[in-house]
This record gives structure tokens, sequence and C-alpha cells, in this order.
């Protein structure tokens, strides 16, 4: 990824480049990465990120659509494609949550969540960005419970929106262990018990694990 020298065009693997700065996102979040940090870690000047990507916010952006289309952010988006009911897509959801954000072959927890806890206010478009980012998650598993509603799979009564946040809130505090150093043996009995908060469906109690 280094530049080149003696008045000859600086060229670098752009894609390798963006995939350094998802870690380095992922790993130290928005405001503790640095744009010295980021070229030092990719061997280019500044002036080749800025031509290559525009400015820092602009490749955080980019680095968040790649960290999203990635398999260790994937996972919620899949369960809820192929999952069948409502309570095996949480299931799906918890349980490779808890193997994911530990992984050691990339940083803990997940970028969305992680880049959002040292944004200063100078910074306050990032942090309505992946804010919104998150939200939008909740919508998705509120209309995913919606639909278990009208099919019976969950009672009518169900606050649906609360069951949501529930989720999202497990999900959060899962991401924050994992950078604390939990494993995935520590996180996945914590997924076991979240899912037992599961509501009994209307016609009978709910399905043992």
């Amino acid at each position: 990824m280094t530049e080149s020298r003696r008045g000859r065009p600086r060229t670098f693997d752009r894609d390798r480049a963006l995939a350094t700065a998802v870690e380095m996102f992922w790993e130290r979040g928005y405001e503790a990465t640095s744009v010295g940090d980021l070229t030092a870690a990719m061997g280019i000047r500044p002036a080749s990120l800025y031509a290559a990507f525009g400015d820092k916010k602009a490749l955080f952006k980019e680095a968040v659509a790649a960290y999203q289309a990635s398999e260790p952010a994937g996972f919620a988006g899949a369960a809820l494609r192929e999952e069948r009911t409502a309570r095996d897509v949480v299931a799906r959801i918890l349980r490779e949550a808890a193997a994911i954000y530990t992984d050691p072959s990339h940083p803990a927890g997940c970028l969305i969540i992680r880049s959002a806890t040292n944004v200063t206010p100078k910074d306050a478009d990032i942090e309505a960005f992946l804010r919104d980012i998150r939200n939008a998650n909740v919508d998705a598993f509120t209309r995913r419970f919606d639909e278990a509603v009208r099919a019976g799979e969950l009672p009518g009564s169900t606050d649906t929106r609360a069951l949501a946040q529930y989720l999202a809130t497990v999900l959060q505090g899962f991401s924050q262990r994992a950078a604390d150093g939990a494993t995935a043996a520590d996180l996945r009995p914590v997924a076991e018990l979240a899912l037992a908060a599961w509501p009994a469906s209307p016609a009978s109690p709910a399905p043992a694990p």
C-alpha cells in the first residue's frame, strides 16, 4: 500500500486501505482514530487519503458500509431473512452475537456500537449517522415482531417495540462485554437467559431452548 516515489504517480491498494480503516475504526472508535494513524497504517500520505476517500468522515462512512457488508456484521440481517419464526430469529441472533462479537480474528464487538462511544460534540453528525443505523435495526426487529403477532406466534398484547428495544439493548451489552474481554463461553449463557424472556405464544408455553 506504500506510495511510489521520485515523481511517479502515487498508487496504493484502495481495498486494502479501506480494510485497514475498518479495522482501526472498529478497534479504536471514530474519535480516537486520527488521520495520522490511518495514513501510517496504510503507508500513504494524508494527501493520498484525501484524494482517494475525501476527508476522515467520508472514509469512516465508507468503512461502515464495508463493515455492514461483511460477515461479522451481517448475521442479524441473515437471521431476519432466513429463519421461519420470530423466536428462531432472536435465538440465532443472540447465539451468533455471542460467538461473532468475541471472535479473536477481528476486533471485539460491533463497529457501529463501539465507534459511537467516544464521539465528541463537534462530530455530532457522525453520532447521528451511527444512531440512525442502530435505530434502523430496532425498526427491522419491530417489523418482524409485528409479523409474528399477526401470524399468532406472539400474543396480540405484545409490545413489539419494547421487545425490539430489548433485543437491541442485549446486543449492545454483548458488544461492550466483548470489548471488555468477555469470551463466547461467557456470553453464551447470557444469550440463553435473554432468550428465556421470550413471550409465550397464545396457544402454548414458550418452547425450550
